[in-house]
């Protein structure tokens, strides 16, 4: 890739969309192409082809998804496997179709058994079965990679697959009704810590930046019962499940800087050996560390500031208990994470609060 090179970020407002976005600009990478959902439907073929047609990208970063946390994956089975599959689908054969140089695909470490050793391997894949919860989204993500695996093979393509841990940063989601595990613990507390402090102005800025189904803005009074809903209160917060499983968190910020470093240094023919069968060819990417959703939450109650207590409501699933990724293929190719786990929150909450 050159600095004029033509560069198509697909999902360039997402969490990691928008991370790659920044750190081309910062690179002086000067051809890139983008487009809004409202512009472009990637689930439409006719259209994701047209738009190839007429823009003939040379690189692409395939960070378009539909995503969301344990309850939307498991309540909304039917729009995350058809989703995913029709956006990843349309780009990867198109991206085939038009002759794109490269592309990374990003998929995520759900793809993995729901039990299987730890850390886990590149090789752990579709070993056993799957997390029921999300399911779904992880055979949509299994098939796109395994569409970059076979279009390498078959039309020699160099299409790179990676698969991050959890993560986390700028313009992540925090719908509490959809939003991932830390987003979603983060906003519980950052609205805690206001209610604390009596603060209705940053309560109402934060529901009207952010709108939340269960809530009523007409009053105060409804705007508590409102936030009651979300396990939100003044002297303490609700957290699904029991606080007892292990994750590992990734700076969405990191994961750029790892894809950035992929697509100008690895292609596809550095990730196996001349075999039969070609297979496991993708690329975990993580931080190394894990940390319990009760720590998480401890953490990230001290960065904030609030001071009520936890109460984790055990009802609600945990998930599989421990995914923690082995990172030794991409820390062999010459990569490894910078943004610890304490940092990250605290630059999340400085730009959340601004």
């Amino acid at each position: 890739m050159n600095k004029n090179s033509k560069i198509y970020v697909a999902g360039h407002l997402g969490l990691v969309g928008s991370a790659l976005l920044k750190k081309l600009q910062n690179q002086n990478y000067s051809n890139i192409i983008t487009k809004t959902h409202k512009d472009l439907d990637l689930k439409e073929q006719a259209n994701v082809d047209l738009f190839f047609k007429k823009n003939k990208p040379e690189y692409v970063f395939l960070a378009a998804a539909k995503v969301g946390g344990i309850i939307a994956n498991n309540n909304r089975r039917a729009e995350f496997i058809y989703d995913n599959i029709m956006i990843q689908s349309n780009i990867i054969h198109c991206s085939y179709k038009y002759r794109v140089k490269k592309l990374i695909f990003l998929g995520s470490s759900c793809i993995y058994p729901k039990i299987t050793n730890n850390p886990i391997t590149e090789n752990s894949l579709l070993s056993s079965e799957l997390e029921y919860t999300n399911e779904p989204y992880a055979i949509a993500k299994i098939a796109g990679l395994k569409m970059c695996e076979s279009y390498n093979i078959q039309y020699n393509k160099n299409f790179i697959s990676v698969m991050p841990t959890n993560l986390y940063g700028y313009n992540d989601n925090f719908n509490l009704d959809t939003s991932h595990v830390l987003p979603a613990i983060f906003r519980k507390i950052y609205l805690g810590k206001c209610l604390q402090e009596n603060n209705w102005e940053a309560i109402l800025r934060d529901i009207n930046q952010r709108p939340l189904e269960q809530i009523d803005l007409s009053s105060n009074k409804q705007v508590l019962a409102g936030l009651a809903k979300y396990g939100v209160n003044q002297n303490s917060i609700e957290i699904w499940g029991s606080g007892k499983p292990l994750r590992e968190f990734l700076w969405s910020d990191d994961l750029a800087d790892a894809c950035l470093f992929l697509m100008e240094n690895i292609n596809f023919k550095d990730l196996y050996e001349n075999s039969k069968e070609i297979r496991n060819t993708h690329i975990n990417i993580g931080s190394g560390k894990e940390i319990s959703i009760k720590n998480l939450a401890m953490l990230i109650k001290n960065i904030v500031g609030y001071k009520g207590d936890f109460i984790f409501n055990t009802t609600k699933p945990d998930g599989t208990y421990k995914k923690l990724i082995d990172n030794s293929k991409i820390r062999s190719l010459g990569w490894k994470h910078k943004v610890s786990l304490r940092e990250g929150i605290k630059r999340v909450y400085n730009w959340y609060i601004a």
